[in-house]
């Protein structure tokens, strides 16, 4: 019989990478967070003693909390964030359910180090076309919900990066960790690195490595995406317009690559008739 105020594993799973998400809590243990060190994608690790500090920042949207194996620590905090009018569930099974059914899980020491209101961030060249979109996107759904991109020239993203401690991606620089190798982009990089290689995810970096590197025979939706995307940067002038706009663009690939693969239209053929 299910708990009251929980959500199932396979729920939680469907709502990932969606923008109707839920914020996601990891109220683990240091203890136990140490013994595995990954978070569910869009986690966000907070300390379960001090949510009377932490819980009002959420007011106004829906969270999901997670301990080791979703009992006291999920459910304690999960009813302290209701008390303060954030509705909130506990996941079922906490990080050990979700481990167990196969769903992948990002690796804690991959991620940059977050600023002072934990957020991570990244910096990367101005006027972004598909990869510096797309890596963005791949960031607030599946990673961060809250990372902070900034663009700047692209003399200026090393610069930038050491000062104001971001994370610099997809610049041309053999030192840059987030970046090109060889065939493939950004894109396919962070999906490996991040352990985020789900089927959908991996047809849409077929997708995504096709339009960006005028490749167009990876995928037939290639051309649709290059299209789309230099529509949009001619749209824009800014930059972080530009990527808001892009999150919906991609939320509508990412559902197709998901849910409508084998959708299709069969329209009828105008064919002329004998003698016509």
């Amino acid at each position: 019989m299910p708990t009251p105020n929980s959500i199932p594993v396979d729920k939680l799973a469907r709502l990932l990478g969606t923008p109707g998400c839920p914020v996601l809590l990891d109220v683990r243990t240091d203890e136990d967070f140490a013994a595995d060190p990954r978070l569910i994608p869009g986690a966000m690790r907070r300390p379960w003693g001090d949510v009377a500090a932490w819980a009002g920042a959420l007011v106004g949207r829906s969270a999901v909390v997670t301990c080791q194996s979703g009992q006291k620590l999920s459910h304690g905090v999960a009813a302290w964030l209701r008390q303060e009018g954030v509705p909130a569930e506990v996941l079922e099974g906490g990080t050990n359910a979700w481990h167990a059914a196969g769903l992948p899980m990002v690796p804690a020491d991959k991620l940059p180090a977050r600023d002072a209101l934990g957020r991570t961030v990244w910096v990367t060249r101005a006027r972004p076309k598909i990869d510096r979109i797309a890596c963005p996107w791949l960031i607030r759904r599946f990673v961060d919900p809250a990372a902070v991109f900034l663009f700047v020239p692209p003399s200026e993203v090393t610069a930038v990066a050491e000062t104001f401690r971001a994370a610099p991606f997809d610049i041309d620089d053999p030192d840059v960790f987030w970046s090109h190798r060889g065939e493939r982009c950004s894109f396919d990089v962070m999906l490996e690195e991040l352990t985020l290689g789900t089927e959908p995810l991996r047809r849409l970096a077929a997708i995504v490595r096709g339009a960006d590197t005028a490749r167009l025979d990876l995928a037939p939706e290639a051309a649709g995406l290059l299209a789309a995307s230099l529509g949009l940067s001619r749209m824009y002038a800014d930059d972080l317009a530009q990527l808001d706009a892009g999150m919906l663009l991609y939320d509508a690939f990412y559902r197709w690559c998901r849910d409508a693969t084998a959708e299709t239209h069969n329209w009828p053929t105008n064919k002329p008739k004998p003698g016509g």
